[in-house]
């Protein structure tokens, strides 16, 4: 995902990978703030069965797309993957909901100017969202085939979004990746098939098992993640909603996570682990965080074995060129939490306000 994906692991994917291990028993990788799916993908990467899980359907959609092999992919229908990919892009631009919403086309409709998309590159974006719907639906396409043409689609639309880092506004001026011309391109398939486990949800409400490694990349800061990638959730869902605002938003304050808030972040935290089934947690945070090491460490210390990794420091976020000249860096951790299967059997989760992270 060519976005800069707030809290992303890319560049400590391996490393996190590294300290799963390799695969134990009958247990799966548990990823409940799944993001971009980078660290399930490194995890698959060692063999693993990954279950992959988040509150947004973009994410979701985008971490699944790295765990697809070739063969999970045929497009027999349509000749392959590369064929499908050259249908999609050549579709006739068909003005829709982005154009209306998220393009200079929003000024008659919305009553403001939305410089997210060119003209042109939002007609597009809606052509090639209608027609992946109508290929699932008419059988052309199946659900993994349906599921990574719009990832790909989510990548396409990313490369020339008008924006300086995330969704949550728009560029006043066009920048040059912005009136780009939109282009799919093939992504490296698998050669071996993952066995993956999909979910949309609540990551309180996943099936984990004692025999389970569960990894937590809850939020960290303030920034609301349904908020800061609404447009992409809009493309993933494929529908449309209700949005307003300068920004043209849609409903997100329902996936408001309780980890964003600094008051709750602490409680959340510990709430999350503490009603986790896994006999092994590993939960990744960061320096920038609303609660301090010290602080999540005597939590975490009073529910098991627990250990505290360093990952390093990596760059902070930076969604323009100011803050990239005045960006400090972050550390990273990993905190894991060993268990006996009897002292978390029996144990459930309190439903939480959570989203799914980075």
């Amino acid at each position: 995902m060519s976005v800069r994906y707030i809290g992303s692991k890319a560049r400590v994917a391996g490393l996190i990978a590294d300290l799963t291990g390799p695969p134990s028993g009958a247990g799966a990788f548990v990823d409940g703030f799944s993001g971009t799916g980078v660290v399930a993908s490194a995890v698959a990467d060692r063999g693993w069965s990954v279950r992959i899980n988040d509150h947004l359907t973009s994410s979701v959609v985008t971490s699944a797309a790295r765990l697809i092999a070739r063969s999970d992919v045929p497009f027999t229908s349509l000749g392959g993957y590369e064929a499908a990919l050259t249908r999609l892009d050549a579709v006739e631009p068909l003005p829709g909901f982005i154009t209306r919403e998220y393009s200079p086309a929003s000024a008659q409709h919305a009553g403001v100017e939305r410089r997210y998309f060119t003209e042109a590159n939002a007609s597009r974006i809606d052509a090639m969202r209608t027609q992946i719907a109508t290929w699932r639906t008419d059988g052309t396409i199946s659900m993994s085939e349906e599921r990574l043409l719009i990832a790909d689609l989510l990548a396409a639309a990313n490369r020339v979004a008008n924006i300086a880092g995330t969704y949550g506004c728009f560029l006043r001026h066009w920048s040059s990746t912005g009136v780009r011309e939109l282009e799919l391109r093939p992504r490296e398939l698998r050669r071996r098939a993952v066995t993956a486990d999909l979910r949309v949800g609540d990551v309180t409400q996943l099936s984990i098992h004692s025999e389970d490694v569960a990894y937590f990349d809850p939020p960290y800061t303030k920034r609301q993640y349904a908020a800061y990638y609404h447009i992409l959730e809009t493309i993933a869902v494929g529908d449309e909603p209700e949005v307003g605002g300068v920004t043209g938003l849609r409903p997100w304050k329902h996936l408001a996570s309780d980890f964003c808030y600094r008051k709750r972040a602490l409680e959340a935290l510990t709430s999350l682990v503490r009603g986790c089934a896994a006999g092994r947690v590993l939960l990744s945070y960061s320096s920038e965080g609303h609660v301090a090491q010290k602080e999540l460490e005597t939590a975490l210390g009073s529910l098991g074995e627990l250990t505290v990794h360093s990952l390093g420091s990596i760059g902070r976020y930076r969604p323009n060129d100011v803050a990239v000249r005045n960006a400090d860096s972050v550390h990273e951790f990993v905190f894991e939490l060993r268990r006996a299967a009897s002292d978390v059997a029996g144990e459930s989760l309190r439903p939480l306000a959570v989203q799914g992270a980075a």
